[in-house]
């Protein structure tokens, strides 16, 4: 198990699925952590949780705001925490599209507005809370950045798993998780005189209430033969939070149960 005693980690997009993981999983391991999120239910479940440990702070946050992240990191310094360890994890994604009601149009049927805004936040997003660090932690301090990408930053999706289930794969979601491991190999050199490194997680297929037809689906096309757990893509993520990843930069961790090993 990692320790992350003596870590302050600050998490973008703490309260969906994976978010919410990592902010119980890491309070556990001993760290202080600093979740962001957007107004609403899951920022508020966040706040239910673990609002009484004294290792918890909770900060709202748009990461398309640029105006809002210039100030996180005073925001959160100003109250007396510095975060070391950063997770680039808010991004728009086919399930949270679909807990807000909205449809999934074809490519030919897509938006330039629509594909802009989810780059906005699952790319964009993360450069802006890097360009932060670059400003306020990075070289003050041994720094950690973990990126999070996905099973399709550098493979296709199946598009046939998706026929008659309420959600699809869209294009901005791939292009920008493709985008988000660049960030890291661009990073992980800028920084490297500087004490900090930057990897990059990909997790794989994880289990969210799925229908038994679609996880039939996604197995047959996972050595595992099965979705991932959540706490199975967080204990990675422990690793890649912790001092025994120190001597990894630059890399991108593949947690999508043999996946991409076809």
């Amino acid at each position: 198990m990692a320790d992350l005693s003596g870590r302050t980690v600050f998490i973008t997009g703490s309260g969906g699925l994976l978010g919410s993981t990592y902010v119980r999983r890491m309070l556990a391991a001993g760290a202080r952590v600093v979740a962001s999120d957007l107004p609403g239910k899951r920022a508020d479940g966040l706040k239910e949780r673990h609002g009484e440990d004294g290792r918890f702070r909770f900060y709202e946050l748009d990461v398309s705001d640029e105006a809002a992240v210039e100030g996180i990191f005073l925001r959160v310094m100003g109250d007396g925490w510095e975060p070391n360890v950063v997770l680039n994890n808010a991004a728009v994604t086919g399930e949270l599209l679909t807990g807000r009601g909205q449809k999934f149009p074809d490519l030919a049927n897509t938006s330039t507005e629509d594909f802009e805004k989810v780059m906005r936040t699952n790319l964009t997003g993360a450069f802006m809370v890097a360009r932060q660090m670059d400003r306020h932690i990075v070289g003050r301090y041994p720094a950690t950045l973990v990126n999070v990408a996905s099973m399709y930053a550098l493979r296709g999706p199946h598009h046939g798993i998706y026929d008659g289930m309420p959600f699809r794969n869209f294009a901005a979601y791939g292009v920008s998780k493709a985008g988000i491991h660049g960030l890291t190999v661009w990073l992980a050199s800028y920084w490297a005189d500087r004490h900090a490194t930057v990897n990059t997680i990909a997790p794989g297929a994880v289990f969210n209430g799925h229908s038994e037809e679609f996880q039939r689906r996604v197995s047959e096309l996972v050595m595992a033969g099965r979705m991932a757990q959540p706490d199975e893509i967080a204990d990675v993520m422990l690793f890649l939070a912790s001092e025994a990843a120190g001597y990894m930069t630059g890399q991108l961790v593949n947690v999508d149960g043999g996946y991409s090993a076809w």
